[in-house]
This record gives C-alpha cells, structure tokens and sequence, in this order.
C-alpha cells in the first residue's frame, strides 16, 4: 500500500513547452450545475482553471449561465435547454456527446441532480463516450440502482464517491464503508474497472490492479458543501493534461488536501471555505516544487 506525496502532482503535471497554446494545455468539458446548485459548477470549474487546462467548456442549465458567467470569465459556456425544474434536459445528449471529441476530459455530476433527464444523460455518457471521465457526486447517485453500467465504459472513469454516495453503489450501509476504506474502494474499483477515489480522511484511491493509495494532506476543516466540487475540478484538469486516470486522481486528491492545508493555517479550520482552497491551489503547486 502507498501513500500520496508531492513526487505524484510533479508526475501528473503537464510541462509546458514555451510555445504551448490553449490547444496543447486540454481542454476539459464540464456538464455540472443544476437551478439552484450554480455554486457547484462554478467551484469545479475555478478549481479545474487553476490547475492549468488551456479550455474551459462548462456546459450548464441556461437558468444558471448568468450566474456562472459572471463568476469564471475564463470558460466558453454551453447555456443547456433544460427541465420544468431546472436540471439538464437529456435533449442535450447528443449535442454533449459531440463536444466531448473536441475534448480531452469530461467532469460530470457536480450539483447536476438526480432526474429521469439527468439519469438518462449520465448513462449515455457512460456507455458513449470516449474519452476519460470523471463521474462526481450527483452522476454516482444517478447509477446507483445499475453501476454494472460502468462495466460498458469506453474510456477511463474516475468516481469520486463520498461514504454515502459509496454506500449508494455498493448497498453497503455507511458505517460498512467506513470500516472498510481500503477493501470497499478497491473492490469496486477491481469490479467495475474505474479509478476510486473514496473521500473522506485519508482519502483511499485504488485502480483495477490492485493498487491502493492512501492519501496523507488535508484536515477537518474540508469538511462542508463544496470541497468536493474542488476536488472533482482539480483530478478532471489533470486528466484533461494528459495524466492516467490513477496519477490524475492521486495527484489531485494530494494537492486538493494540500491547499487545505494552506488555506487552514490562514483562515482556521472553523472558518475557511471551500473556494478557499481555489485560492490556495498555486501556493500547493508552489509547495510540491511545480
């Protein structure tokens, strides 16, 4: 068994060559947010920015554009036909499906809710795409009832379950999952051929070989809405680099708790917020010596 430190973000990171352009630094296609869970997207899609990918294509329900619009001027926006209740309309399916070749990486599921449309979305996604992905939050709870489903996938996949999203996979009770980190992560990831990535402290991240790596940065103070979503934009910007899917989970996870580290010594653990750990990102390159 492993454990994290800085030698993987230096890894995972892409070294740029003096003449890079947008093009040659990924470009990472984001499907997150929902009406009322802007903040989501916006969190992954700063957090993604500041890792460095060249492109930034946030694809979000059109009620919430404004929002993020005026919160990342960095990102091309998709503003995405949508539900009576403001979820991602499966409408989309096929116009996402052919972003996704001009893409190096997709990241879905941040605050994208749980629907018929949404449900119908992410399973496309799964069985269609082709290119690596990294399924977050609210994609998980959307195959929970059929993860076999990511027996079928065409590309590698990261998830990035929290105990109880991990519960909802396995129909393991919470408290099973946690008594078991290291076995329940690597099982799923060996059954299922993914990358997992299983929150929580001490984050474990297992591949389909066996492979199990414990994470060793990160506090309490990570513990509230929207760490996660941090989390979910910084493995998909690596991913979307160029790194394999365990070097860009392991990677990410080392750096995510890194900057909260930083960002614990400056605010207190009481106080500090998951954006400011987006802050915190180029002190934890600096850090890891990148």
């Amino acid at each position: 068994m492993e454990r994290t430190d800085k030698n993987f973000v230096k890894r995972a990171v892409f070294q740029r060559p003096d003449d890079a352009n947008k093009g040659t630094c990924g470009s990472l296609l984001s499907i997150c947010g929902c009406y009322g869970m802007a903040g989501a997207a916006v969190m992954a899609g700063k957090a993604a920015l500041r890792c460095g990918i060249g492109l930034l294509k946030m694809a979000l329900p059109e009620s919430i554009y404004s929002i993020a619009a005026q919160n990342i001027l960095e990102s091309v926006y998709f503003p995405l036909s949508e539900t009576q209740t403001g979820k991602i309309s499966a409408d989309n399916t096929e116009f996402l499906l052919s972003q996704t070749e001009k893409s190096n990486a997709v990241l879905i599921g941040c605050g994208l809710s749980v629907c018929n449309d949404t449900k119908q979305l992410v399973t496309s996604f799964v069985r269609n795409c082709t290119k690596p992905m990294v399924l977050d939050a609210d994609a998980l709870n959307c195959i929970c009832d059929s993860p076999e489903i990511l027996k079928n996938a065409k590309s590698p996949v990261i998830i990035t379950p929290h105990p109880g999203e991990m519960s909802r996979l396995t129909n393991l009770s919470v408290q099973e999952v946690n008594q078991n980190r290291k076995e329940t992560a690597s099982d799923f990831a060996k059954k299922y051929d993914v990358v997992c990535v299983l929150k929580g402290a001490g984050t474990v991240i297992a591949d389909n070989s066996g492979r199990v790596i414990i994470n060793t940065t990160g506090n309490s103070g990570m513990a509230t809405g929207g760490s996660g979503d941090v989390l979910a934009g910084i493995v998909s910007a690596f991913l979307a680099q160029g790194a394999d899917a365990l070097d860009a989970a392991a990677a990410g996870v080392y750096l995510h708790g890194l900057a909260g580290d930083i960002a614990k010594d400056r605010f207190g653990k009481i106080s500090m917020l998951p954006t400011d750990l987006i802050d915190c990102i180029p002190l934890a390159f600096q850090n890891c010596g990148v």
